[in-house]
């Protein structure tokens, strides 16, 4: 086995959700555990969340909800996204709850439910990727009330830039109220209300409503590079190698493919076993690692399999640890940082790292 792995501090994610539990004063807790944790590990994940107080746990998909059913998850698994009417019956079969903006697929699960069954109305209030109309919304609740077997147990919303533009937060937040009120006029009043993710939950308690949905900072990230939230939230993933091959190399060599970066001076420069096939980005060219609790950089193009570390003089041996994402010492390489050197998000760096990076798991 490879020396490259993915360390997760579950101890960590239990914090943070007990955190949010804690500051949201009395709303639930449903932390987002889709995309296999954000690529923590979604099992390990969930029971943690759940040992920090979550009471119910959100996933995108089907498949995700029932990997978690299949462990002996037992909280209500909240489906964010309106799945097909061919999956009605899996849902119902798993014990989840749909999340519903379309009459077709309200007349597909009321059509395979025979006891009550609970799910959620999600309204489009300016997000604009799924939820029902603004002028649709009254009439798919009603229509959900008028299933003998189903119950209209919530409704939600989901804010599209809350951690850069309160304006239009504060818009989607006054939509979201008018659809509350329209439903209330019909005598609909149902008793989750909910539109506040991590960087939602920051803004304060008109957000809150009765639920919320933290998800980055579950993870112990920031929702945006400049974001300072009010709670103290720990990092729980770290990602380590060790040096595996070290050469000294002379001025003017160009290690790696492509050759595009000669060294300045004559170098030691050594070889780390993880690659783009990891999810370590071809485009952290610029990227540091660390050795020893010091900074070095890549000294060339990320492969697939392998990067190589320009050292300098350092007595860098064999074996040595090689942490490139996590802290070491006094240092610290983030999600956000490398995020930054890509032009993409600390979301996107946890989530796609690959399935080759064994996880292990420290309480």
């Amino acid at each position: 086995m490879r020396p490259t792995r993915v360390t997760v501090d579950l101890a960590a994610i239990t914090a943070n959700v007990a955190a949010f539990v804690d500051h949201v004063d009395g709303a639930l807790v449903c932390p987002a555990v889709k995309a296999d944790g954000y690529g923590h590990g979604d099992v390990p994940v969930a029971e943690a969340a759940i040992a920090g107080g979550a009471q119910r746990l959100c996933v995108a998909t089907v498949d995700e909800g029932i990997r978690l059913r299949e462990a002996g998850i037992s909280v209500p698994i909240l489906l964010l996204s309106e799945p097909t009417a061919g999956m009605v019956r899996a849902v119902v079969d798993w014990d989840l709850m749909p999340t519903v903006y379309s009459l077709s697929f309200v007349e597909a699960l009321a059509s395979v439910t025979t006891s009550p069954k609970s799910v959620h109305l999600k309204v489009d209030t300016g997000m604009h990727r799924v939820g029902a109309a603004l002028d649709q919304a009254v009439a798919i609740a009603l229509t959900v009330t008028r299933q003998p077997t189903l119950v209209l147990e919530g409704v939600w919303s989901h804010l599209a830039v809350a951690d850069t533009d309160p304006d239009y937060t504060a818009l989607q937040r006054d939509r979201f109220g008018g659809v509350l009120d329209e439903l209330a006029s019909v005598g609909i009043e149902p008793p989750l209300r909910h539109l506040a993710n991590t960087a939602g939950i920051f803004l304060g308690r008109e957000y809150w409503y009765d639920m919320v949905r933290p998800g980055i900072g579950v993870y112990g990230l920031p929702p945006h590079p400049e974001s300072v939230g009010p709670l103290d939230l720990a990092p729980a993933l770290r990602v380590e190698s060790a040096v595996s091959h070290v050469q000294r190399l002379s001025a003017g060599e160009r290690p790696s493919y492509g050759r595009r970066r000669p060294l300045k001076v004559d170098s030691t420069v050594v070889t780390v076993p993880i690659g783009y096939a990891d999810g370590y980005w071809r485009g952290l060219i610029d990227a540091d690692v660390l050795i020893g609790g010091q900074r070095y950089p890549l000294a060339g193009t990320v492969t697939m399999d392998q990067i190589m570390v320009d050292v300098g003089d350092a007595d860098v041996r064999l074996g040595d640890e090689v942490v490139l994402l996590g802290r070491q010492g006094g240092e610290e390489i983030t999600a956000t940082e490398l995020a930054g050197r890509l032009g993409t998000i600390n979301y996107e760096i946890v989530c796609r790292l690959g399935p080759r990076l064994r996880r292990v798991y420290e309480t």
